[in-house]
């Protein structure tokens, strides 16, 4: 699979699809670590001489119209403040129309608005791929949105068979650590799995158990009685209450069996809340597992969906010493790659690779 280290980047204009699906309100972005995950992919380009940038994504579910509460004008604001030495040097443009030629500017960054205000795009339209293709001119593009991979749609598959394409430094990270973490786990390998819905969860928990050493399993699956026989798989067993007696954590005793387990684990993979965390009288759980995994040096440790990955960047800021592997930014996609190994849009760069 082609990455951005295999391109000619010099005096190209170079087509980035990312992910800037993040939290807006006031127009403001609440949140812009995804932002900031682009960076080093961006930043190389700039290196290598890219003649200009121009980087598409989506935000939320416009259902393919215009919706002002989802523009992406917001994180305008966001790119600036994020590479101050070019702030006079990036623009937001419009998406493209059948009216429209090539964009008129001269700007080295381009964010063009919201892929999904056209519903071409997740039809997978090869004509809406080609007219964003005619209106940026691009020479090249690069991949680095992965949490949108697991969808084929016209910023992950068609652009791809209109130019040159490859993989950028996001990707690689994700696509490298989740195929080290499920093909190739150091051991005691340990599978941490939490959230509400069982029917989501028991396909991880099956394959998992061929591989891994251990599963434990928490959250609402476990409170609702899950069970499983096999040796490997612990399910919590106490809880901390509410007063209507809803279990919405896991109590100390299976937090501490937890622990113990993670004490010596060389490969964690972390997917779905061990509580109901929004509320903080119950996120005690996931808030001690967060910080020893973080804590560990001598393993691989990978954080997926969006839930938990969410948290865990929440407790990252707050302690900048913790350290984790990955902490994914696939949500969907980083769970049915652990699962397949495949995903559309990557099938997509290797087609476009051969």
């Amino acid at each position: 699979m082609r990455t951005i280290r295999d391109l000619d980047i010099k005096d190209k204009k170079v087509l980035v699809r990312v992910d800037y699906n993040v939290p807006i309100k006031s127009n403001k972005v609440e949140n812009d670590l995804r932002i900031q995950a682009s960076l080093p992919t961006i930043k190389y380009l700039l290196d290598q001489g890219a003649k200009q940038i121009f980087l598409i994504s989506h935000l939320g579910r416009p259902e393919g119209k215009p919706n002002p509460k989802l523009s992406l004008k917001p994180v305008l604001d966001s790119l600036k403040k994020l590479l101050p030495e070019l702030k006079n040097h990036i623009e937001f443009a419009p998406l493209p129309n059948s009216n429209q030629g090539n964009i008129k500017s001269n700007a080295k960054i381009i964010l063009l608005e919201n892929l999904r205000f056209d519903p071409s795009e997740e039809n997978n339209s090869t004509d809406f791929a080609r007219s964003i293709a005619n209106y940026t001119e691009a020479n090249l593009f690069i991949q680095d949105g992965f949490a949108v991979l697991h969808r084929a749609h016209a910023s992950t598959e068609a652009i791809t068979k209109l130019m040159p394409s490859g993989i950028g430094f996001l990707v690689e990270k994700e696509v490298e650590n989740l195929t080290k973490v499920s093909k190739n786990p150091a051991h005691p390998a340990l599978l941490i799995i939490g959230g509400a819905k069982v029917e989501d969860k028991a396909p991880l928990i099956e394959k998992f158990t061929k591989k891994f050493d251990q599963i434990a399993v928490g959250g609402k699956i476990a409170a609702d009685g899950y069970q499983n026989k096999n040796p490997k798989i612990y399910t919590a067993s106490d809880f901390d209450e509410d007063n209507t007696g809803a279990k919405l954590d896991i109590g100390p005793v299976s937090t501490g069996e937890i622990t113990n387990k993670i004490v010596d684990a060389k490969t964690i993979i972390w997917n779905g809340l061990l509580g109901y965390a929004e509320d903080p009288a119950y996120a005690t759980s996931s808030t001690i597992v967060a910080e020893l995994i973080g804590e560990k040096e001598d393993a691989t440790t990978v954080i997926c969906g969006g839930d938990t990955t969410a948290f865990v960047e929440a407790i990252s800021t707050k302690h900048p010493n913790l350290h984790y592997s990955l902490i994914s930014t696939g949500g969907g996609a980083s769970l049915e790659f652990l699962l397949s190994g495949k995903l559309p849009g990557l099938e997509a760069i290797k087609r476009a690779s051969l």
